[in-house]
């Protein structure tokens, strides 16, 4: 069945590309509603942006979205993976500025969130998105896939110049559980010299130590005091990323996902290729559907 919050829950902190300082309310909304931001600094109906692929504007660094009246909202990305780690379907999110708060650039802080409000099921059967055939797009050197599989999978692979973090490869069969303990509390990361042309952008204005893993300019050393949550934070958080990503097709994914040097731009890129092929997907009710064990491995099925 669908899920939504059982009472309103709030939080407050600043924006990781903004700097500015935000107020936000998740709330409980009514069954088939799915997740919505409403800004409560705008008046009138164009308040509402909508957490659907086809409202992503901008994918620089972050996931911004936008609707038709030029709303915008960005940095989605962490809090949309802690819903759907949590299989919250509808969500009313009350904010009062155009950034999701980065809180310490993980999704650990909105799954706390979550958890305090707690959740309660609806009377409505839940859907997902049913892979029927592989969809893959490329970018260069960048590839993202979706293949079908009986259940929701998420690998990761990437590849940096920089020591400190070379070659990474990560698997995913989510579960509530499994988001929870291998990628929720892994960080946002950057590189030292790459921040004042950041900031020179209007990107990372309100990043710092606090809220995101940053890398020394040799390349070797992470400048945090507390060093990495885990070894290989990296590529956790990006399998975060695309977890969030993800759920804006609008509801949880049947299907393996497969991301090599994947970000931000060719994940929604995926979803826009696969919602232009109607012979690629079907929405089916969960009940109807067996499920797989949530630790099968499914990169079998990913790579053929």
């Amino acid at each position: 069945m669908q899920r939504t919050l059982k009472t309103a829950i709030g939080c407050c902190g600043i924006g990781l590309h903004s700097g500015a300082r935000v107020t936000m309310t998740l709330r409980p909304a009514e069954a088939n509603s799915g997740i919505r931001f409403r800004r409560v600094d705008i008046a009138g109906g164009g308040a509402i942006v909508p957490a659907d692929w086809a409202s992503v504007g901008d994918t620089r660094l972050n996931t911004c979205l936008r609707n038709a009246a030029g709303v915008t909202i960005g940095t989605v990305e962490h809090l949309l993976a802690a819903l759907a780690g949590m299989r919250i379907d509808n969500c009313l999110i009350d904010i009062n500025g155009a950034e999701v708060p980065v809180m310490d650039g993980s999704a650990a802080p909105f799954l706390f969130l979550i958890e305090c409000a707690g959740v309660v099921e609806q009377p409505a059967p839940r859907r997902a998105l049913r892979i029927k055939r592989r969809v893959t797009v490329r970018d260069g050197d960048r590839v993202a896939t979706l293949s079908p599989a009986p259940a929701f999978s998420v690998q990761v692979e990437i590849d940096f110049a920089s020591q400190a973090i070379s070659r990474q490869d990560f698997y995913l069969p989510l579960s509530e559980g499994g988001f929870k303990s291998e990628v929720a509390r892994a960080r946002t990361f950057g590189f030292e010299q790459e921040i004042a042309a950041l900031r020179a952008h209007g990107l990372a204005r309100g990043g710092s130590l606090d809220n995101a893993v940053v890398i020394d300019s040799t390349g070797t050393r992470v400048l945090n005091e507390d060093g990495l949550r885990y070894g290989d934070e990296f590529v956790r958080h990006k399998v975060l990323d695309a977890i969030g990503d993800l759920y804006l097709a609008g509801g949880p994914i049947l299907g393996a996902f497969h991301g090599i040097r994947c970000g931000h731009a060719i994940n929604n890129l995926l979803l826009r290729q696969l919602f232009a092929d109607p012979s690629a997907y079907e929405w089916v009710e969960l009940s109807s559907v067996p499920t797989a064990l949530p630790t099968q491995d499914l990169r079998a099925v990913v790579n053929g």
